[in-house]
């Protein structure tokens, strides 16, 4: 296992560490649906190389992290992160990224560390505004509906052949692809990750209730380019950083939904973070 088990208060999470060991904000760093730590190794290779500390971590339930009281919605995951970092860093200014469905988590994190929080980066994330859109909340019925299915059968190893098909979208390094694809494969990563897409719903709902981020956030949005979309969802997706008093909007021709993590892009996610730390570069 890459990284360490950090105890917070009687279970573990997997959190992998990159970049020194003290000086300047920490890089937070959550995944979307069915990820994990290993989803951030080329960002956090490039952020590494440029003097950033960052952090990545498996939520409870998922790759080598404990599991966590159900239902694991967007409150119970930012409880664990916001534990989390206060066991690994508990003075540092924070930056915070998170990728896909993060975009839920971090709208109920961020209120939570305000106190600390120099900024954000959301890369292809949903917005809980953009989850009632049409065509967003279609998908996620239909992505929901699924993953009932697959929280009754996934002890049968239903995700070890489509682990070989589908674990590393991103184009990890050959070992960091193979720990993602064990993990992919793995039965209680499945299951957790279904039940964290259950409440999609709920998650959203909070987000919303916790109104827009503080406009006085540095806010940086990096979308993929690869698959045009709606006007108005790309409204909804880029409405964090133009809300921002300090936003940042960038969309990548060519890359796809997983691919922006990976080689080819992960220096325009790199940017988003290099324009947020630029903002408060103090830290």
């Amino acid at each position: 296992m890459r990284g360490e088990g950090v105890d917070i208060g009687g279970r573990r999470l997997r959190a992998v560490r990159a970049g020194p060991s003290e000086g300047g904000p920490l890089v937070v760093l959550e995944c979307g649906a069915f990820g994990c730590a290993a989803d951030w190794f080329v960002v956090q290779t490039l952020l590494a190389e440029q003097g950033v500390r960052s952090l990545a971590y498996d939520r409870a339930g998922l790759g080598y992290s404990d599991p966590g009281p159900d239902p694991r919605d967007a409150r119970a995951i930012a409880a664990d992160l916001e534990a989390l970092v206060a066991c690994v860093d508990p003075n540092s200014r924070l930056v915070l990224g998170g990728h896909s469905m993060a975009g839920l988590f971090l709208r109920s994190l961020a209120p939570r560390v305000r106190h600390r929080l120099d900024g954000l980066v959301l890369v292809d994330a949903v917005t809980p505004e953009s989850s009632k859109h049409p065509a967003v909340a279609w998908m996620v019925g239909g992505f929901r509906l699924a993953m009932f299915g697959l929280d009754r059968v996934a002890d049968l190893g239903v995700m070890q052949a489509w682990a070989l098909v589908a674990g590393d979208r991103i184009g990890l390094p050959p070992e960091v692809s193979l720990e993602k694809r064990q993990i992919y494969a793995s039965a209680s990563h499945a299951r957790t990750a279904a039940r964290e897409v259950q409440q999609w719903p709920a998650s959203a709902e909070q987000g919303r209730m916790q109104g827009p981020f503080d406009p006085d956030l540095p806010v940086a949005v990096v979308t993929a380019g690869a698959v045009p979309l709606p006007a108005d969802l790309q409204a909804l997706q880029n409405a964090p950083a133009v809300d921002s008093r300090a936003g940042w909007v960038d969309r990548v021709p060519g890359a796809q939904h997983a691919s922006l993590l990976g080689p080819r892009f992960a220096h325009r996610v790199v940017r988003g973070f290099e324009h947020v730390l630029s903002v408060n570069p103090a830290g």
